[in-house]
């Protein structure tokens, strides 16, 4: 076995070394601007946020078709209760947790691929007001975007969606069926 070359061996100390460096403490106030504009916490909310969106969801179709009315919107109604409960005791969690690893994970990396002016022009994109008018506007311009493009496919879309819909609940009434 053929040892490491002196070379080899000073090239690999000499990348560690570059990973290690120390990020001045004015980049490092830059980076951390960044991940606080950027609302990390809302990361791990957001990964929360899905599966039990998804599961309230799959308990709704579950339902659907397989419960009287009554007993469907009670159950309905605990499940989503429920699920609102989890949020409230797991999101601190899992926000405390996103900021957690973005200060271990994420700002290195902004640090080592970004230039301290890179880093200033991204807060100057993440503070800018005409970003903020934007991100208000946006429940509107989907909604807007959203009703449109319902009314204007709704004739085509419709029916097949309805199809679909029979054929899902024949499937499910002969998987459950005795």
């Amino acid at each position: 076995m053929k040892k490491p070359s002196l070379l080899l061996a000073l090239l690999l100390l000499g990348s560690a070394a570059q990973a290690a460096a120390p990020v001045p403490a004015s980049k490092q106030e830059l980076v951390n601007k960044v991940l606080q504009l950027w609302h990390v916490e809302n990361v791990g909310q957001s990964m929360l946020q899905a599966p039990v969106s998804d599961a309230v969801q799959q308990a709704r179709a579950m339902l659907q078709g397989r419960a009287a009315v009554e007993k469907r919107d009670a159950a309905m109604t605990e499940i989503v209760q429920d699920a609102k409960k989890f949020m409230e005791d797991n999101t601190p969690i899992a926000r405390a947790s996103a900021q957690k690893m973005a200060g271990a994970k994420v700002a290195p990396l902004l640090a080592e691929r970004f230039t301290e002016d890179e880093l200033k022009q991204m807060i100057a994109i993440l503070e800018s007001p005409v970003k903020k008018k934007f991100e208000d506007m946006l429940p509107e311009l989907q909604k807007s975007l959203g009703d449109s493009v319902a009314a204007d496919t709704r004739g085509v879309i419709e029916p097949k969606l309805q199809d679909l819909q029979q054929r899902i609940g024949m499937r499910l009434r002969s998987a459950i069926a005795p």
